[in-house]
Formats: C-alpha cells, structure tokens, sequence
C-alpha cells in the first residue's frame, strides 16, 4: 500500500511554528510537515493504546470476590490517607 499525502491549512500559534521550524532545521528539514506527520501518528498510536488499556482494565471487572475488593479498598484508602 502507498502512502499517500494531502495538503491542508491548519491554525497554529506563531509560537508554536517557530519552534517547529527550529526543531526541522536542526533535522536539516525546510518544513515541519514530517514533524506534524509523527506528532499526529503518535498522539493516535497514544489514543489506541488508552483504548486498548481501557477495554482491558473494563474486562477485568467483576473478577475480584467481594472480600478481595473490600482488602483493595481498604489498602486504597490507607494510601490516599497517607499520601504526602
């Protein structure tokens, strides 16, 4: 399968661009469209992880009997108390 690419417009803080610009230069890039393309890849790759934590922490549900629950709870509650 071929990659295949678009030109769109995006808004961005002035700030932003320039340091995107610094960051492709130090690459020895002109543009910082290769640095849009992995941050976009990333924060999706990041997103599907999530999911995937997700729906794995939600299948675990109902797995604890009640007197483990009850132990966790309880474990949980001396933390947050004792946290500094």
């Amino acid at each position: 399968m071929q990659n295949s690419a678009m030109r769109t417009t995006i808004e961005m803080k002035d700030a932003h661009r320039a340091k995107l610009l610094e960051l492709a230069g130090r690459r020895g890039e002109k543009g910082f469209s290769d640095l849009i393309a992995e941050a976009i890849g990333s924060y999706l790759s990041e997103l599907e992880r999530r999911d995937v934590a997700r729906n794995q922490a939600l299948d675990l549900r109902g797995c604890l009997s009640d007197e483990e629950a009850d132990e966790m709870r309880a474990i949980a509650s001396d933390l947050r108390a004792n946290w500094r």
